[in-house]
């Protein structure tokens, strides 16, 4: 194996990737290796990637080949890539596809090109249960199947196609309801083609990713005026409901009649519905069903799509393993999934079939240039004091709570006196002690909705120029005026929330399209070490994170 030193990368036999982060060519290897792998650790010289089976499955289903996987390996690694490894990629990827499902007739049959493959999986008692003649899927057994045989490492290819569902013919409009002139971006029209693929079926399930600020709601609507059909929108709350049904309303030619919202205040069932995972989870004691279920079953829908797939709750899961004939559209800016079900999402709601890097769109103009700062505090005596008696949990909660961040959120209010600012946090009683510090509006999840979206409507008007929010806001709340945060506080080491928060600055700006995310971080704690995990979607994205001691900050 021939040894080229002037290259960034190492490829190990264990899947690892180790690339320099220093060298002239970083850049290009990390956005070139992004399709099929994931970044395990980012410490400042070396970055540590892993290939797994399902980010490779997820690249095949995207379109990429073996040797295309292998060939970038090959062009960026110092001593090429062992043989091991080649033959583990081809064999891996090669699986995706291997079985597949078809209809025949009325019915729906495993198929596979190797039926000695076929014979040896009727073997699985798993498996068996679930089929009838020969390779014949039980009635109700398709989503079931699926999850089946990826335990087994054999992704299922679903090529069994799907109900149309009741017509509802939806137009995009070439100007805003609001008078703006509107089209579909380019990306947002070749993330629409890549799910529907023509109407085959090859198309009709899966999840496009995109950064947070790409207009994923824009491209879920093309995809309802692609299909014509009546279409179930599940989303993370009702502020995001009421989003989705005005984007709706202004960027096509819907009776507003046809659009229904479904949550804790109306239970409407249109044509359009928009809910949230929050109604339909919900059920008076632990032991009840889940009420509100029924509303997959309400009308024939032809399309469901799943705003923020990496939140969706087990109960909507396990929904959505038997409503499999229905085409499932997944939006997310992250595949990252913090209980580990990132194949449930693969096998019920599809594979990955379109992503843009983040900073790509950045280079493009399409969403904001991000500055991302972690600044590092330390503690008062009397702090530190309690942080050493404190229990394993309590200390990321006390190092959290550290007081010398409000000093510091002065220092960067000052900093940003003409910015729009949102201040973020985790824990309540941390937020209101800084709102009333400061004298700053908040909004946490004791605030009702109507008051919430006076506050957010005031801050898209200037008519208030900071905002203290709590998680309620992480998700699909649209300020894109927004063009500061700063994170006092978060939920340990969660690296979809990291890019939640990044991704409420990261609207394209009509000005200087820059966007400033500071992390406040007590030095030398617990709270560091999560810190660090919470940063590696987005360093994995090319957001290089400055570090800024306290005593530096001017």
């Amino acid at each position: 194996m021939s040894y080229r030193p002037d290259l960034p990368m190492i490829v190990q036999s264990d899947r690892t990737i180790l690339l320099e982060t220093q060298h002239p060519q970083f850049a290009e290897a990390r956005q070139a290796i992004s399709g099929f792998c994931e970044l395990l650790k980012s410490p400042e010289y070396i970055h540590t990637y892993r290939m797994t089976p399902l980010s490779l499955w997820n690249a095949a289903a995207s379109g990429m080949e073996p040797h295309e996987v292998i060939g970038i390996l090959g062009t960026y690694s110092k001593y090429g890539v062992p043989p091991t490894i080649v033959k583990e990629i081809e064999d891996t990827m090669r699986k995706y596809g291997l079985i597949r499902l078809e209809r025949r007739g009325d019915d729906l049959v495993l198929h596979s090109d190797d039926p000695l493959i076929l014979k040896e999986l009727a073997g699985y008692k798993s498996i068996a249960a679930l089929l009838e003649d020969g390779y014949v899927l039980k009635s109700y057994a398709r989503g079931l199947i699926k999850q089946e045989l990826i335990r087994l490492g054999l992704p299922v290819q679903d090529l069994a196609g799907y109900s149309q569902g009741e017509s509802c013919p939806v137009n995009l409009r070439s100007t805003s309801a609001a008078g703006k002139p509107f089209s579909l971006r380019p990306y947002q029209q070749e993330a629409v083609d890549a799910f529907y693929r023509g109407g085959s079926a090859l198309g009709g399930s899966g999840v496009l990713v995109l950064p947070c600020g790409a207009g994923k709601t824009v491209i879920g609507i093309g995809a309802i005026s692609q299909l014509q059909t009546a279409t179930l929108i599940l989303t993370t709350n009702t502020t995001s409901v009421r989003q989705w049904i005005a984007e709706l309303l202004d960027k096509t030619d819907l009776d507003p009649e046809l659009v229904g919202e479904y949550t804790g205040d109306h239970k409407e069932v249109k044509p359009i519905t928009v809910a949230t995972y929050q109604i339909l989870t919900y059920r008076p004691t632990s032991s009840d069903e889940f009420p509100h279920m029924k509303l997959f079953s309400e009308r024939d829908w032809g399309l469901i799509i799943y705003d923020e797939v990496h939140l969706l709750p087990a109960p909507v899961f396990r929904v959505t393993s038997g409503i499999q004939a229905t085409r499932r559209l997944g939006l997310t800016a992250t595949l990252v999934r913090e209980d580990g079900r990132e194949e449930d999402v693969f096998t019920l709601i599809g594979p990955k079939k379109y992503e843009v890097p983040w900073k790509a769109m950045e280079d493009a103009g399409w969403i904001a240039k991000a500055r991302c700062r972690e600044i590092r505090l330390p503690f008062e005596a009397k702090w530190r004091e309690a942080y050493a008696h404190a229990t394993a949990r309590q200390k990321f909660r006390v190092a959290a709570e550290n007081p010398k961040k409000l000093e510091v959120v002065k220092k960067l209010l000052e900093r940003h006196e003409g910015d729009r600012v949102l201040i973020i946090g985790q824990y309540v009683d941390q937020l209101e002690q800084m709102a009333n510090a400061l004298q700053l509006p908040l909004i946490t999840g004791k605030v009702p909705e109507k008051e919430r979206e006076m506050l957010y409507q005031q801050f898209k008007n200037g008519e208030i120029t900071r905002l203290i929010v709590s998680k309620v806001a992480n998700f699909a709340v649209d300020l894109p005026d927004a063009n500061v945060a700063i994170q006092i506080s978060g939920t340990f080491g969660s690296r979809q929330e990291e890019a939640q928060r990044l991704g409420r600055i990261l609207r394209p700006k009509t000005e200087n399209n820059t966007a400033h995310f500071y992390t406040l971080v007590t030095r030398d704690t617990r709270e560091q070490e999560f810190s660090l995990h919470r940063q590696l979607f987005l360093v994995e994205q090319g957001y290089p994170y400055e570090i800024i001691e306290n005593e530096m900050l001017v």
